[in-house]
C-alpha cells in the first residue's frame, strides 16, 4: 500500500492510501472514523482493481477540532485533488456521508468519472439528515459531552435501534472511539444539511450510478435512496439482503463483489 499526496483547492495537503492494480476506484470512507474502516472491502478489491481511498480531513485526526467553515465545498474539492493524480476512467465509490461527497464530486465534475457507486447516502431529499437531533448532538458535544453526541447520532439521526446504542456505548473501549471522532461526525452531518432539502440539481447528473443499500437499513434511507433513483437519469438500485448500514464491517466480501461487478459493467 502506499500514500499518495495532493494539495487541495485551499492549499491544505489531502492523502489517500492506494493499493491494488486494475480499473481504478476512488473511495469516499463513512463518517465516524478514518479510511482503514473500509480495510476489509479493499482487501476484497485490491486483486481486481486499484483502491485509493481519500483520507477525509476532518476524520484524519481523532478528538481533533474540524474548521469551522468545512462544508462539502471543501470536501469534493479534496477529492478531486486526489483524482487530479489518477489516470481514467475513474469510478467514484462513497459510503454513508462519503456517499454525499462522492456524488456531490460527480457533480462538480462529471467528466472525470465514468460512474458512481453509492452505499446509502443520508441525502437531504425531502427532509434534513440532521435537522433537530443534529443542533442537541451539537449541544452534548459543545457541553463536553462527546459520547452522548454520538449517542444522538447513532439513535436520532442515524436510526439505529436505542438499545443497540446503548449496547455500544456501555462498552467502554467502543464509546471511547467513537466520542474520539464525535467532532468530526457532527461537524459532517452539519455540512450535509447545509446542502438545503432537495436534489432536482441530481438530474443533469448522467453518469451511470448504481445505488446501493441494505434490506436492514433504516427506513429514511430506504426513504432517501429511493428518491435518488428516481430523480437520477441513470441510476439503478441494489439491496443487500440481510445487510444494514455497515456491511463494510459485517460483510465486506459481500460489499465488495457488489461493487466490483458495478464497476465490472461500467469499465465495460
Amino acid at each position: 500500500m502506499a500514500d499518495l499526496l495532493a494539495i487541495s483547492g485551499d492549499g491544505v495537503p489531502v492523502t489517500a492510501l492506494d493499493e491494488g492494480e486494475g480499473p481504478t476506484l476512488l473511495v469516499v470512507h463513512p463518517g465516524g472514523g478514518p479510511a482503514t474502516s473500509w480495510n476489509g472491502v479493499t482487501a476484497h478489491l485490491a486483486d481486481r482493481f486499484r483502491v485509493v481511498r481519500v483520507n477525509r480531513r476532518i476524520y484524519v485526526s481523532p478528538r481533533s477540532t474540524p474548521p469551522l467553515k468545512h462544508s462539502l465545498r471543501t470536501e469534493t474539492a479534496d477529492v478531486l485533488a486526489i483524482a487530479g493524480l489518477l489516470d481514467g476512467p475513474l469510478i467514484l465509490v462513497g459510503h454513508s456521508s462519503g456517499a454525499v461527497v462522492a456524488l456531490e464530486t460527480a457533480l462538480r465534475s462529471p467528466a472525470l468519472f465514468a460512474g458512481v457507486i453509492a452505499y446509502e447516502p443520508p441525502m437531504p431529499t425531502r427532509s434534513p439528515a440532521a435537522g433537530e437531533a443534529g443542533h442537541r448532538a451539537r449541544a452534548a458535544l459543545d457541553a463536553s459531552h462527546p459520547a452522548e453526541a454520538m449517542r444522538i447520532h447513532l439513535r436520532d439521526i442515524a436510526g439505529m435501534p436505542a438499545e443497540s446504542v446503548d449496547a455500544i456505548l456501555a462498552d467502554g473501549p467502543a464509546r471511547d472511539a467513537l466520542a474520539a471522532y464525535a467532532p468530526a461526525q457532527i461537524t459532517d452531518n452539519e455540512a450535509i444539511d447545509a446542502l438545503g432539502v432537495g436534489i432536482d440539481r441530481y438530474r443533469q447528473l448522467s453518469l451511470p450510478t448504481t445505488l446501493i443499500q441494505g434490506d436492514r437499513s433504516p427506513a429514511h434511507l430506504h426513504e432517501r435512496v429511493s428518491d435518488l433513483a428516481t430523480t437520477l437519469p441513470n441510476a439503478h438500485v441494489i439491496t443487500l439482503p440481510g445487510q444494514g448500514h455497515t456491511a463494510h464491517r459485517d460483510a465486506p466480501g459481500v460489499l465488495a463483489r457488489v461493487i466490483g461487478e458495478a464497476a465490472g459493467a461500467v469499465s465495460r
